[in-house]
């Protein structure tokens, strides 16, 4: 069983990352149309799985909703809020996005995946660091060799 999870835990993540909250209530929520807002941003809303744990739905609202949606997820899946977010949940809106806390287990898999996107880009990295310092380490060699001539 997960921990609940709060709706202004989750609201205060997403104003914090610059979304703008619309504060729409449970039923404009629920009856869809997320672009005719004319204002890009989220609302949320507390819910309740089929076991009793706390879960937050998160709208994305205006014209560009989905770019919202999007960003939402992004902040949420950060490392500092440790979050899972789920879009393909039965009963969610295109617009919703499912919000729970992230397991160990779920933390330590997205920090593999991320550590292995990286991993190419730390290679190049040290290389050209390596080559740098050999440069360098040339170049000294050439000037204490070419001191002793004059």
């Amino acid at each position: 069983m997960s921990r609940a999870t709060r709706v202004s835990t989750i609201r205060r993540h997403l104003v914090d990352g610059g979304l703008v909250d619309l504060g729409l209530g449970e039923a404009t929520q629920k009856a869809g149309h997320p672009a005719r807002h004319e204002t890009d941003g989220f609302a949320a809303r507390q819910h309740v799985d089929a076991v009793g744990t706390l879960l937050v739905i998160v709208g994305a609202y205006g014209p560009d909703w989905f770019a919202t949606m999007r960003e939402a997820r992004h902040r949420l899946e950060q490392p500092y809020v440790k979050c899972h977010v789920d879009g393909d949940a039965p009963g969610l809106a295109d617009n919703e996005l499912l919000v729970r806390w992230a397991t160990s287990a779920e933390l330590q898999a997205r920090k593999a995946a991320q550590e292995a996107r990286q991993a190419p880009l730390k290679a190049l990295l040290r290389r050209d660091e390596a080559q740098q310092r050999a440069e360098e380490e040339r170049q000294s060699l050439e000037r204490v060799g070419q001191f002793g001539l004059f």
